[in-house]
């Protein structure tokens, strides 16, 4: 017997998994992959999720990108958005959908989630846990371990694959009661409850409702709203202001062809700065004057010189910096 269970980096989908395979049942730990799910690839104990998966449950972690998936999702979720921009109900859809598609690659039976009635409150409450099974089109095959004794008996358990008093009744907002059971199953070095979906973070949130406004969620664009501080020029020109070394180097790195590189001259500190979309010579101007505002400057609004560098060809801009005024109408 063998069930699929969704893994997504945090600990209920770890105990879930723990659970079933305990009771005998071939597990395929399963991760979907999307641009706004992020977890500190160190937080398992210095480990990334895979070697976490391989050295708590056994198994190997199967990732499956729904990159593209995920992005024509945000456009237009069925049932809406939580607080921010997460999409919580038509997510958890889609990776249930992904998963049965997989059912019979795997030979699974059934497929397993971490969920925990009463936990979240968009996607968590009674009603949503079975809204989500019936639209996923799995009636009866989608079992909940941690709150399974709070829900109706699936086919799993009515069939006696699964122990159901082996299974659990947890439900609610507090963590202690998976905390106590991963130190009875011997599970340690997960990362704390905060969570990795960046659409719960309110700026990342407001960054990509303007980025859907402008028309341009593509990949790479989305990828560019995790780092920086990020500024609307126009229509479709942004600027990204680099805030430490590391996002310097990134920034430099993902320039492509017709992107504008504002950089600091010998001798000066200041950020790497990434301009993307068409700029006009005042907006190019502008987001000179916007680079110089964060360049370590010993005199306020005197004239400083910053380099662009476009199309492969570099020239230089003298400029002020731009008022803190100005600047905060233009930041996102």
């Amino acid at each position: 017997m063998r069930a699929i269970v969704l893994v997504s980096g945090g600990l209920d989908s770890i105990l879930a998994a723990k659970i079933i395979k305990d009771q005998g049942i071939d597990i395929v730990p399963l991760n979907f992959k999307t641009p706004f799910y992020h977890i500190n690839p160190h937080s398992y104990n210095g480990s990334d999720l895979a070697e976490f998966t391989r050295n708590t449950l056994g198994e190997e972690l199967r990732v499956e990108d729904i990159d593209k998936d995920f992005v024509e999702l945000l456009l237009n979720p069925r049932y809406g958005f939580g607080a921010h921009m997460n999409p919580c109900i038509d997510c958890k859809i889609l990776m249930l959908l992904k998963s049965k598609e997989l059912m019979q690659e795997f030979n699974a039976k059934f497929i397993v989630t971490g969920e925990v009635l009463g936990q979240r409150p968009m996607s968590q409450y009674r009603q949503a846990l079975k809204r989500i099974e019936e639209d996923a089109g799995l009636k009866g095959l989608l079992l909940r371990p941690l709150s399974a004794k709070n829900l109706i008996p699936t086919i799993p358990e009515v069939e006696g694959w699964i122990d159901r008093d082996k299974l659990f009744n947890i439900s609610g907002r507090s963590r202690r009661l998976q905390i106590d059971l991963a130190k009875r199953l011997g599970i340690f070095g997960y990362p704390n409850a905060s969570g990795g979906c960046l659409l719960t973070d309110r700026q990342f949130s407001e960054r990509l409702k303007d980025l859907i406004r402008h028309r341009e969620p593509s990949l790479r664009n989305i990828e560019l709203l995790k780092v920086g501080r990020h500024f609307r020029l126009g229509e479709h020109t942004k600027l990204i202001v680099g805030r430490n070394e590391k996002e310097n180097n990134y920034l430099e790195e993902r320039a492509a062809a017709g992107d504008y590189l504002f950089v600091t001259e010998e001798n000066v500190a200041g950020p790497v700065c990434l301009g993307v979309g068409d700029f006009s010579e005042e907006q190019i101007m502008l987001s000179g004057r916007i680079a110089c505002r964060y360049y370590d400057l010993r005199e306020n609004g005197a004239k400083v010189s910053c380099r662009l560098v476009f199309d492969k060809k570099s020239l230089s801009l003298s400029v002020t910096p731009l008022g803190e005024d100005d600047l905060a109408v233009l930041r996102l």
